[in-house]
């Protein structure tokens, strides 16, 4: 899996955090909901389970699979880190870095996106606001996801809250690097956020609660993921 992959339009990426409705037989039971969700709406959808649940998650089909972290370490002597090679031989195509709940050192992240290069997984790293996600492309990761703390998890979308966020970030972001894809979190729960975001300029979602803590987490992702395509569409 490369960035090619994924570029063709936006991108709905679900965290599953360690939420207990998203952990072990149900991880593998809701992430191959959300690939029926993807498949049958054309838009690109992708989880980011716990670490032990990757290669059971992965192994589903059209599941595009994201660790929640990767430590910068060569193979050795490291016990309790998490490789990048494992991540891979699990079947991850990616990585989350700097999460604000696994938040790691400046230069942490830049080795860790290295490492994660040399293997061929694509990258993402969490930003809080504007200006530490045009640092955070500066690192030429795969993708910038913006994500102001003080919302994540409150069901208060960023891109109604506080849309001068995902404004100002794609300012400073593409004033830096014009390849990195750009999603946005924190908050959002509905298409109509979705849509908001994208329009804000987005070109995609990161989400977590307001999936995996809905009555019905396939229909929030199929709503999500109809919003997308409305917009991709309409763009």
């Amino acid at each position: 899996m490369n960035l090619e992959d994924i570029a063709s339009g936006p991108l709905v990426l679900i965290n599953f955090k360690t939420y207990l409705e998203a952990t072990g037989k149900l991880a593998v039971e809701l992430s191959r909901k959300i690939a029926e969700v993807g498949r049958k709406s054309g838009i690109k959808v992708g989880v980011a389970p716990q670490f032990c649940d990757i290669s059971h998650v992965a192994a589903q089909e059209d599941v595009l699979v994201f660790s929640q972290h990767v430590d910068a370490i060569e193979p050795g002597a490291f016990t309790g880190h998490i490789l990048a090679e494992s991540l891979k031989a699990a079947g991850a195509s990616g990585v989350l870095l700097n999460h604000s709940e696994r938040m790691i050192r400046l230069n942490e992240v830049q080795r860790a996106v290295n490492r994660s290069r040399e293997l061929g997984l694509l990258t993402v790293i969490c930003a809080g606001n504007a200006d530490l996600a045009a640092a955070a492309s500066l690192m030429k990761p795969d993708m910038v996801a913006i994500e102001p703390p003080e919302l994540i998890g409150s069901g208060r979308a960023v891109s109604k809250e506080k849309p001068e966020v995902i404004e100002n970030s794609v300012r400073k972001i593409r004033a830096v690097n014009n390849s990195v894809r750009i999603l946005c979190g924190a908050g959002i729960s509905t298409g109509e956020d979705v849509y908001a975001a994208l329009k804000l300029g987005a070109q995609g979602i990161l989400v977590a609660s307001g999936v995996i803590k809905a009555p019905n987490p396939a229909q929030v992702v199929a709503d999500f993921c109809e919003a997308a395509r409305r917009f991709d569409e309409s763009s």
